[in-house]
């Protein structure tokens, strides 16, 4: 089959529709991106994103050498510890992470906002901003995407990644919904600080907290410390290779992430105001100090030191398992196919998995040793097979759905004491600490 040339429409410019732009212009595949925000600085704020070792592998295999390493560069300083407490700070479990040298076998801390600037770069020809999508045309061997500025492109495949509420699927796939799990987050971005600092133990500071509160309200805690400074600039003691980067790298003027503590509220949709997904700033900090009027004081102050302008509501939805369709010239990755809660923590690693696999088929095709439909097909195929697998783990978590028993008004406690009792037990039992780390690594780094 001789080599074809194809040109690749991306609908969105999020973290996996711009790891498989990386991927194919690396690979002389011809490519364009549609986003519908104005820029590159607008839409996202700077909450975590784990990147686990999936999400490392198909980053390092997606991206130019330099700016995988830049991605490094730009990485917060990672977990040395997962804990488990409670709401009054009494400590269930702690468990040692693995101080690993491979900077892709750990999960790295990064921000939403600086991935998104890590992926952005070097892409001004590929990327178009400002271009909402509203329906495409298949037609022949090739398909046609429309925009709400009256703009269009054609290309020989369309690929959505353009998130939860994707325009792709509803036209492609009307019957694959999206539902919500039953649970909503509240959160806050605390600046790092002296005063904040203090309020955390040194385990709390080095790690991610896992935090069950009384009367089904959880939440997470989670430092983010950067090798810049407050005013964007590469702090004192960062090493030369990262110091340069930092320094030659033009991401940073776009981004406004700064240290911080992010610690998420969460709990059943039936805790919140009705109208709690349109409160925004000092209304939505105070709904998310009130349910949590009865945690520890240090819990309390650093809600109350949070930055309002950040305070976002999130209503956690999880996909609905749909059977393969039939492949075509129109396909979709990440939270476009199969949104999860967060869980297992593992959504946005999907997505960058789903892009490395549609990159090494589209390779293929381009090639001439398969047809480009026979690349779609391969790739739908083990994508939904572990895609879906990753949405059920994500609901078995501990209160990311709505009808988890912690929830229940007779049981929650019972419920909310076996799970603390099974953490603790694990913790303080050697092996059973030993298996829990190495299954937590294992899950986060898999290819099945």
């Amino acid at each position: 089959m001789p080599a074809r040339p194809i040109h690749v429409i991306v609908i969105g410019a999020g973290t996996g529709g711009m790891c498989l732009a990386h991927g194919l212009r690396r690979a002389g595949i011809s490519v364009a991106v549609y986003e519908r925000y104005r820029n590159r600085s607008d839409g996202l704020l700077g909450y975590r994103v784990g990147v686990n070792p999936t999400g490392c592998r198909a980053l390092r295999e997606c991206l130019p050498p330099d700016l995988f390493t830049t991605f490094l560069a730009t990485t917060a300083r990672a977990p040395g510890y997962f804990n488990v407490l409670t709401g009054q700070l009494h400590r269930t479990a702690s468990f040692a992470l693995r101080p690993d040298a491979d900077p892709t076998s750990i999960d790295q801390s990064v921000s939403r906002m600086t991935l998104r600037q890590v992926l952005l770069t070097g892409m001004d020809d590929v990327v178009h901003f400002g271009k909402t999508f509203t329906h495409y045309e298949q037609h022949d061997d090739r398909v046609t995407a429309y925009f709400s500025d009256g703009t269009s492109a054609t290309g020989d495949l369309l690929v959505a990644a353009d998130g939860t509420h994707s325009a792709v699927r509803r036209q492609y796939l009307p019957h694959a919904k999206v539902r919500d799990a039953g649970s909503i987050n509240i959160a806050n971005k605390i600046p790092l600080t002296e005063q904040t600092r203090a309020l955390l133990t040194e385990e709390m500071h080095r790690g991610i907290s896992l935090i069950f509160g009384a009367g089904g309200v959880m939440g997470v805690l989670h430092v983010m410390e950067f090798k810049w400074d407050q005013c964007g600039s590469v702090k004192p003691g960062v090493g030369v290779t990262d110091a340069r980067l930092l320094a030659q790298w033009p991401g940073l003027l776009f981004d406004n992430t700064r240290d911080c503590i992010n610690l998420i509220v969460w709990s059943a949709a039936d805790r919140f105001p009705p109208d709690v997904m349109q409160l925004r700033g000092e209304r939505l900090a105070e709904v998310a100090r009130d349910l949590t009027r009865n945690w520890h004081p240090h819990l309390r102050e650093l809600l109350r030191r949070a930055d309002v302008n950040s305070v976002i509501p999130i209503k956690v939805a999880t996909s609905v398992p749909v059977e393969p369709w039939p492949s075509s010239n129109v396909t979709l990755l990440g939270d476009a196919i199969h949104t999860m809660t967060p869980g297992r923590g593992v959504g946005a690693n999907t997505a960058l998995r789903d892009a490395a696999l549609l990159h090494r088929q589209l390779v293929a095709a381009a090639a001439g040793a398969k047809p480009l439909l026979g690349g779609v097909a391969d790739y739908e195929s083990e994508m939904i097979r572990y895609g879906f697998a990753r949405v059920a783990d994500s609901l078995r978590t501990n209160g990311t759905n709505g009808d988890d028993p912690i929830y229940k008004p007779v049981i929650g406690r019972l419920a909310m004491l076996a799970a603390r009792g099974y953490f603790s037990v694990t913790s303080r039992l050697p092996p059973l600490r030993r298996r829990f780390v190495d299954e937590l690594y294992n899950y986060r780094g898999a290819e099945t």
